[in-house]
């Protein structure tokens, strides 16, 4: 359906305003405040399916119970209860692993998810470096990845309420031989994604 929305900027909208929202734009509510969200650019669609494949054969081959969601996928963060009308943030991480089904319902998923990831794009980098990760710090996900321009990956981990930032980077002069990044994930201990220069 496709039908034209006018909506305040300005306003303070909830997750039940935004489940009235039947067009095709993409859009986050970050504590109820609209972000609208462009199209990705083609290096990051490719970016999202490798990591789709890679993540999802890990949790296929592991059979541990963990699931991995895409955008668009609405991921709510209740702060005051789960109805619709006292949730005020919701986002739509690239990728996102839930390893509590219980939070998975038919709208999508409703708390923390274990891991997310986000990958840059000029019109999100000010967002996802700030005010997603306070929220994502503030909500409880475990580990948080930012990917930039696929020389640099920043892997934020949870520890005693605040996040550790490790950083990867194929522009570190001590990685001038390297071709690809590995990055170990903290929620499968076994796990290196593979992350290399398009």
């Amino acid at each position: 359906m496709n039908m034209e929305l006018t909506l305040d900027l300005n306003k303070r909208y909830t997750y039940a305003d935004y489940m009235t929202w039947l067009d095709d734009v993409r859009r986050e509510l970050i504590e109820g405040f609209i972000k609208l969200l462009p199209a990705p650019a083609d290096i990051h669609s490719h970016v999202s399916a490798n990591l789709t494949f890679q993540f999802g054969l890990c949790i296929d081959s592991n059979d541990c119970g963990c699931h991995l969601r895409v955008a668009p996928y609405d991921v709510r963060f209740p702060v005051d209860g789960t109805d619709d009308k006292k949730i005020y943030t919701v986002v739509q991480p690239d990728l996102c692993v839930i390893c509590d089904s219980s939070k998975i319902d038919k709208r999508g998923c409703i708390g923390a998810p274990d891991l997310i990831v986000e990958i840059l794009s000029p019109s999100t980098a000010l967002d996802d470096f700030g005010n997603k990760k306070e929220l994502y710090q503030f909500i409880g996900v475990e580990e948080y990845w930012v990917i930039s321009d696929i020389k640099n990956v920043f892997v934020f981990l949870l520890k005693d309420g605040e996040y550790q930032e490790v950083a990867y980077s194929l522009d570190d002069e001590s990685m001038k031989d390297i071709e690809f990044l590995e990055i170990p994930v903290s929620v499968f201990p076994d796990l290196k994604i593979k992350i290399e220069e398009q």
